[in-house]
């Protein structure tokens, strides 16, 4: 090859040696049938694309302008074969193609249960799916196997041809759970629960990440998926069992905390009802769960009295948990009934005095003299109203 050849060929060197072919060489079951779906649906795109652009060089060679041999019709407006021929095409292909992505969508929707392996291998009912828990930290990846009581992180592993079932959520911002190798990608979201359907069929070690980008940590969000035999599996889990201690409530809230290029951990033991706190954002001892907060609100919700009640749980709205941002949270840890609440309010110590001239403050309450102009406070509702009681009205 001539030294011209060569440096001509450098550039596109330089530029395909960044490249990863994993996405067209996987080495998942699911992954392969949506590599399968992509080259399928780029040769039915091509058989019009190549066509076109084959035409459009014949054409502007046939018909130059120093060809004098060319068939000049200027006069030439219609003709049903071709017609036909330019609009039949594309219209079979759109047909495929659609055909095609239907298929797709259903066969490879990530909440459903697989039923193959891989082809010519079907799932079967003895063979009980790997469930693993995701849980998307800033900026790092957290793993709870709840079938062996343990836990790690920024480590995956499963054994190969076994069906792998993810419950996926978030602490704090959103993310997307990304294995090229094992299935495509599916977001990580706080308070919701994603889930993804997969299985590996090579032994190996391959890489794992976020793809959607979520603070400064983000490059660094990455963790290493182990593909292994039954009794390798089995020998990687014996030894989680060695881990760093339990990972209980108090040990997620500190590893919560955002941290950049996380080591990889280990957890003996964890607690079995940490992923469900962690989904419904109710880790923290003592703070109401989502799903507490939704049954009462199935059952017609607290009226005007629960506004007051739910506003400080607002700080997971605004404010990311374990960030500088802000002040520390505030949150709901019970609702009472007006029973309880009128009891209370009896047994409370009358008040102590307040000297004339001090101005009152709390929760809630402005100073003297700075009310908003134009703003009227509601009036707030009486215990009376609370537990069910109806003043005597004049007739």
């Amino acid at each position: 090859m001539s030294r011209f050849r060569s440096l001509a060929l450098l550039p596109a060197a330089l530029l395909l040696g960044g490249c990863n072919m994993v996405v067209l060489a996987p080495s998942g079951d699911v992954a392969v049938q949506q590599r399968d779906l992509i080259i399928v649906s780029t040769v039915l795109m091509l058989l019009v694309i190549v066509p076109v652009m084959a035409l459009t060089v014949l054409f502007a060679w046939r018909y130059r302008h120093t060809n004098k041999a060319a068939n000049y019709q200027p006069d030439w407006d219609h003709s049903t074969q071709f017609e036909l021929v330019i609009w039949a095409a594309p219209l079979l292909i759109i047909i495929c193609l659609g055909a095609v992505t239907w298929m797709g969508t259903h066969l490879l929707d990530p909440y459903r249960p697989l039923d193959r392996l891989a082809a010519g291998q079907p799932v079967t009912q003895e063979l009980a799916p790997l469930r693993v828990e995701v849980v998307a930290l800033d900026w790092k990846w957290l793993f709870i196997y709840p079938d062996y009581g343990i836990a790690t992180v920024n480590e995956l592993a499963a054994p190969v041809d076994r069906p792998i079932d993810f419950s996926i959520t978030s602490s704090a911002v959103m993310n997307s759970f990304f294995i090229p190798a094992l299935a495509g990608q599916i977001y990580a979201m706080p308070g919701m629960q994603t889930k993804l359907h997969a299985v590996i069929n090579k032994a190996g070690t391959y890489e794992g990440f976020s793809a959607n980008y979520s603070g400064a940590g983000f490059s660094q969000m990455k963790f290493a998926f182990h593909g292994m035999s039954n009794a390798d599996f089995e020998t990687w889990t014996a030894d989680g069992k060695k881990g760093e201690g339990a990972l209980d409530r108090a040990t997620y809230l500190q590893l919560e905390q955002p941290s950049e290029n996380a080591p990889v951990q280990r957890f003996a033991s964890v607690d079995p009802d940490l992923y469900r706190r962690i989904l419904n954002r109710c880790v923290e001892p003592g703070k109401m769960c989502m799903s507490e907060m939704m049954a009462i609100d199935a059952k017609g919700g607290l009226g005007m009295a629960g506004i007051y009640n739910v506003l400080p749980l607002e700080y997971d709205k605004y404010r990311r948990r374990g960030s500088v941002l802000g002040t520390e949270p505030g949150y709901l840890a019970s609702i009472c009934t007006p029973e309880e609440a009128a009891a209370m309010m009896a047994s409370r110590s009358p008040p102590a005095s307040v000297p004339a001239g001090a101005p009152l403050t709390g929760s809630g309450l402005r100073l003297p003299g700075t009310a908003v102009p134009g703003f009227t406070p509601a009036r707030a509702p009486s215990l009376s109203l609370l537990t069910g009681e109806r003043r005597p009205t004049n007739s």
